[in-house]
């Protein structure tokens, strides 16, 4: 497939991530687009990062001493990114199958609390909303927490939202409250290039919005609809999650700009400003007086860093 249209492809989608972050995203769409990803050095450094990224994805999801499980949500958030790991490398988290390890968490007896441990600068709307709706009847049966270490924006922000607590490291930002898309016109790159493109189709839209010729009026107030539509559940979300007015929401918490964790703190887009460490030793302290079970939980920790060690 030709890269810029595989770039307008993901420029079509309505994303809920920082603009900046998928020209990126984009890039390594490109470089596997023309074959690079065929390279044997690329293909063996992908596995190695595939092999790191579950060691640490194991490594964070083993329950702590006090019960406390932290569950891992990094990079560009899709709906299947597991689909496309040899395009994403370490660098996304499919909703899927988080909430698949969310509900084992909440499953398994042997864990009291959870911690989602967000660096994330958003991703695709889609599987967000059911992924935050997971959670929202997760945390009424565990308590749930999330932190932005350090990033929290669009997508991870929303599904940060549906913690019962949400925290931002001092360094951290969060934020990137809105949805966007975008439309590439190639048509007078295709005719200087002596290009000529006719698209058959069947259904008074189907071809709307293609990058052949330019958006019309029409096809640009149907996409802008779309953005809005998911902008209104994002924001009813975070309305809910945080327990403010949605008001609140549209008229402040940066409106789409991501923020420092000062800032934050002061627009209740979280609820307090620590270190990953600094949030794991308030859910200890609060699950001190744990259910018996407490040293079975260790054995089991212990069993898990002995096979990390063994896989390193």
């Amino acid at each position: 497939m030709n890269p810029s249209l595989l770039v307008a492809e993901c420029l079509a989608t309505p994303w809920a991530l920082m603009p900046e972050r998928l020209q990126a995203l984009a890039s390594i769409a490109t470089r596997w687009s023309v074959g690079n990803a065929a390279d044997p050095d690329t293909l063996k450094q992908i596995e190695i990062d595939r092999v790191s990224r579950e060691i640490r994805r194991a490594s964070s999801a083993a329950p702590s001493p006090g019960g406390i499980a932290v569950l891992p949500l990094y990079g560009v958030i899709t709906q299947r990114g597991n689909m496309v790991d040899a395009v994403s490398g370490p660098g996304m988290t499919s909703t899927q199958q988080f909430a698949a390890a969310l509900r084992e968490l909440v499953a398994d007896k042997s864990v009291s609390q959870i911690l989602i441990d967000i660096d994330s600068p958003g991703g695709s709307v889609y599987g967000v909303c059911e992924l935050a709706d997971e959670i929202m009847a997760a945390r009424a049966q565990k308590p749930v927490v999330a932190i932005a270490n350090s990033l929290a924006a669009s997508a991870a922000y929303w599904i940060g939202c549906a913690a019962n607590e949400f925290y931002v490291t001092p360094g951290g930002e969060v934020g990137s409250i809105g949805v966007w898309q975008a439309h590439q016109d190639f048509s007078r790159a295709l005719d200087e290039a002596g290009v000529t493109t006719t698209l058959i189709s069947a259904g008074k839209f189907k071809v709307e919005g293609n990058p052949y010729s330019p958006l019309d009026s029409e096809a640009q107030s149907f996409m802008q609809s779309r953005v809005d539509e998911y902008y209104a559940a994002f924001a009813e979300a975070v309305s809910r999650g945080r327990g403010v007015p949605i008001s609140q929401v549209r008229d402040g918490m940066g409106q789409g700009r991501v923020v420092g964790a000062q800032v934050a703190l002061e627009q209740n887009m979280v609820d307090g400003v620590a270190t990953l460490e600094d949030v794991l030793s308030r859910m200890q302290k609060r699950d001190r007086q744990g259910p018996p079970g407490s040293r079975s939980r260790t054995a089991q920790i212990d069993r898990a860093r002995a096979d990390l060690v063994l896989l390193g």
